[in-house]
């Protein structure tokens, strides 16, 4: 768009709503349910909050902490029905916890490092993690089993996620590459980005499955569909941010160059 053309009339610039405070240290993960009636957040004082969205103020926005992570909470994930939430740690563990009760159900154990990311599949039975122990581990909701181990990286895994109808897993990681799994195999059906690349930092499906989306720290912006041979890929992350521990707002951004260290003075 020329400078004569002026900004667009069509575009309405998001505003504040509300600011949710209650967490004691930064905050890693901020995620809608599926139906937008509750909101989680996770945060390094190794908590998860469970808040309403449609609540008309702050005070009344909060509903139940989750409590029971030795170490910081890096990512969680909604079931499809909101009832349960499953949660990711630096302390090497997952967790479901029941929403309605505030009950952990399960305890996930099994990867050697910090667990950085993980998903539901659409149908819920399933759970996918990855960890910077470079492994994804396919788990069962029901028994809390571990159904598969995938070597998947040469690098901390960096974000896993299911595509609609849960045959597919894409995974990213600070090697440079996304990685598309058959979920009930377990096999490596293509890699997406070469070693060359800068660090994925995040990566998903589209809603219709036929495109996925991530973002590196190149700051650069493409998109490529699954079967489409290597291609370069980057994206749009929303990521949680903070100015005082205690509270969250949603922004656009990159994770910082230092990922490495992950949200936390990791190794």
């Amino acid at each position: 768009m020329s400078e004569s053309q002026g900004p667009s009339t069509h575009y309405k610039p998001y505003r504040l709503k509300q600011t949710l405070s209650g967490h004691s240290e930064a905050v890693s993960c901020v995620k809608f349910s599926k139906d937008g009636r509750l909101l989680g957040s996770a945060s390094l004082d190794k908590t998860i909050r469970i808040w309403s969205a449609s609540a008309s103020s702050p005070a009344s926005a909060f509903k139940r902490e989750l409590r029971g992570h030795s170490e910081g909470v890096s990512d969680f994930a909604w079931s499809s029905d909101a009832r349960y939430i499953c949660s990711a740690s630096d302390d090497r563990s997952l967790r479901i916890w029941d929403v309605h009760t505030g009950d952990c159900v399960k305890t996930l154990k099994g990867h050697t490092s910090m667990v950085f990311c993980v998903n539901f599949n659409p149908q819920s039975n399933l759970i996918v993690s990855g960890s910077f122990d470079e492994t994804l581990r396919i788990w069962d909701v029901k028994t809390g089993k571990c159904q598969k181990i995938i070597s998947a990286h040469t690098d901390p895994i960096t974000a896993v996620h299911f595509n609609r109808d849960g045959s597919l897993i894409v995974s990213s990681s600070r090697d440079g590459s996304c990685k598309i799994w058959d979920s009930a195999t377990g096999a490596c059906l293509k890699t997406l980005i070469d070693d060359k690349t800068p660090a994925v930092s995040f990566v998903e499906f589209s809603p219709n499955g036929k495109f996925i989306l991530a973002a590196t720290l190149d700051d650069t912006l493409a998109g490529g569909r699954p079967g489409s041979g290597e291609s370069s890929l980057a994206g749009v992350l929303l990521v949680a941010s903070r100015e005082e521990p205690s509270s969250f707002g949603l922004h656009c951004g990159n994770l910082p160059s230092n990922m490495d260290k992950g949200k936390t003075n990791r190794k």
